[in-house]
This record gives C-alpha cells, structure tokens and sequence, in this order.
C-alpha cells in the first residue's frame, strides 16, 4: 500500500519541476525484486529534467538502478531514429489496483545521458 505521504511528496517534486506527459515508446532494463535482469517495453508517461515515470509488469525494489531507453519522435531529430538513453535510480512505486495491473514507477535521473542512431 501506498503511503499518503509519498504520493504528496511526489506532487510536491512534480509541482516544483517542469516537466511533460509524452506518450513515448521505452525499454526499461534493470533488475526485480527477485535479483533477475528484465527487459520491458512501456510508455513513459512523464518526464522533467530529474527524473520520468512509466507503468512496468515487473517488480523493482526502490533504490534499484534502472536504465530507460526511449526512442525520440523523428520530429524532434531531423527524420533521424535516435535513443535517448539515461540511468535512473528508482525513488517511488505506486502499487498497483489488483495482480495483474502494472506498477507506476518513478526514477531520479543521473547527471549523464547517451544519444545515439537506433540500430
């Protein structure tokens, strides 16, 4: 169960950063709850300079280290495919409403990022 706390904590942050809601295809790897390596394809559903959510299937422990790469509108690269990729560590999950429905996940970006031609 979610802690009321955190979801206001989390829309304090969202409050104090600008940031979007872009619909953008991405694949999330890190590692879940039982130590196993996952690839998961999701929509990031919201993004600033610190950090993004996006819904997952899997299960990661807060703190985890997760890496997202999501792959940038051609608009917005000249017609080229390009991957913005970033690492993040996990800072917040929703839970979800039952078994099967997927966790909201938010991660705090690190300070660097990686461009690069998809293929």
């Amino acid at each position: 169960m979610v802690k009321k706390s955190s979801i206001e904590d989390l829309n304090n942050l969202k409050k104090k950063e600008k940031g979007f809601n872009l619909p953008l295809y991405t694949l999330v790897e890190g590692t879940d709850v039982f130590g196993k390596g996952f690839n998961e394809k999701t929509t990031l559903s919201y993004i600033s300079h610190n950090g993004s959510s996006f819904w997952l299937k899997n299960s990661v422990p807060v703190g985890s280290e997760l890496k997202i790469i999501i792959d940038l509108p051609p608009n917005l690269t000249k017609e080229k495919a390009l991957k913005l990729i970033i690492k993040g560590k996990v800072v917040f999950i929703e839970a979800p409403e039952d078994q099967n429905s997927r966790h909201r996940v938010s991660i705090r970006f690190e300070n660097k990022y990686i461009i690069r031609a998809d293929g």
